[in-house]
């Protein structure tokens, strides 16, 4: 483990006692930090990076965006499998040296969406059939550890990767906005149209008085009502008996043409199950859920939002300049 703060102890926490695999140990460029979690968690604490990366086959990096780049560079030039945050790095040019680097060094690059493992959002894969709308919001309460990067890179990509996964068509037009409240970018609200036609709304605040992480698709035989917070989900389907034209005959309740499937799948926390699909890989036993480019490809849509926001953004502060003048 590289990086033990408030999402890495939660690794470490899990990668102790993870199947398949050995924790070696972890390394936090803070001091204090590594001495609080390894006497907490009965972890050692590696007083460099190197030394980590000399005694791994693979490595978790869970450090600030700004850092993703260095650190990722370090371990796939010692040919070290790694499972890195989202979002992948910080710029499109940092994503395609490190995706060069691994196919160069033979090794495995996934990366942390780990909504992908969400309870609700497994059991909902086998009925999705090509949804043409996709709704989302993701609010969460402020956190001063994710002010290094907008809540386009923070939040809202976790469900530009969703909506990837489930739409699987390239993206024709961009269409955002965002605003600023602690800092440049806390709350935005992005309108995606995909080349066959397929469009998504995804909004997303870290500004928010409580946490909420609800996804709704529609498609030609239904529709779905995921809460990924609680891991549940229904599914409205279209029944198969349904006489079409009998139905135009008269008004009828829904439930005549709309059964309820109440949507299951296994329990299991998020980060175990990603870190079970990390080492089946490394091992040949399955692929890569969310690969190298997969990260790329959000990090490519998370930017086009976020340079789309700022296009507003000074206008936005115009606006504020000559109010102000006004009341002057």
């Amino acid at each position: 483990m590289v990086g033990a703060g408030a999402l890495g102890y939660h690794h470490v926490r899990l990668l102790r006692e993870q199947p398949g695999a050995t924790l070696v140990g972890f390394f936090d460029n803070g001091a204090e930090r590594a001495a609080k979690v390894a006497a907490e968690l009965k972890v050692r604490a590696y007083d460099s990076l190197p030394r980590l990366l000399e005694a791994v086959d693979a490595a978790i990096v869970v450090v600030p965006t700004k850092a993703h780049y260095d650190v990722a560079r370090g371990a796939l030039e010692r040919g070290i499998h790694l499972l890195i945050e989202k979002p992948i790095t910080a710029t499109l040019q940092e994503a395609d040296a490190l995706l060069a680097l691994a196919r160069q060094k033979n090794a495995l690059l996934q990366i942390g969406h780990v909504e992908r493992f969400n309870r609700a959002v497994r059991a909902a894969m086998p009925y999705f059939d090509g949804p043409r709308f996709v709704e989302s919001e993701r609010l969460a309460p402020y956190k001063a550890r994710s002010r290094d990067v907008a809540v386009v890179l923070d939040l809202l990509i976790h469900d530009i990767d969703l909506v990837h996964l489930l739409v699987r068509d390239r993206i024709a037009a961009v269409r955002a906005v965002g605003v600023g409240v602690l800092n440049e970018l806390d709350m935005a609200n992005t309108w995606l149209e995909f080349e066959r036609g397929a469009v998504a709304n995804i909004k997303a605040s870290r500004v928010s008085r409580e946490a909420t992480r609800k996804l709704r698709l529609f498609q030609h035989n239904g529709y779905f009502s995921l809460d990924l917070g609680a891991g549940t989900g229904e599914f409205y389907r279209l029944r198969r008996d349904v006489d079409l034209a009998e139905l135009a005959k008269s008004e009828q309740s829904i439930e005549k043409f709309v059964e309820r499937v109440k949507l299951k799948a296994p329990e299991g926390e998020p980060l175990k199950l990603e870190h079970e699909s990390f080492i089946r890989a490394i091992r040949g036993e399955a692929p890569l859920v969310v690969s190298g480019e997969d990260g790329r490809d959000a990090l490519a849509v998370a930017l086009l939002i976020v340079e789309e926001i700022n296009k507003s953004l000074p206008k936005l502060r115009d606006a504020k300049e000559r109010q102000t003048l006004g009341s002057a």
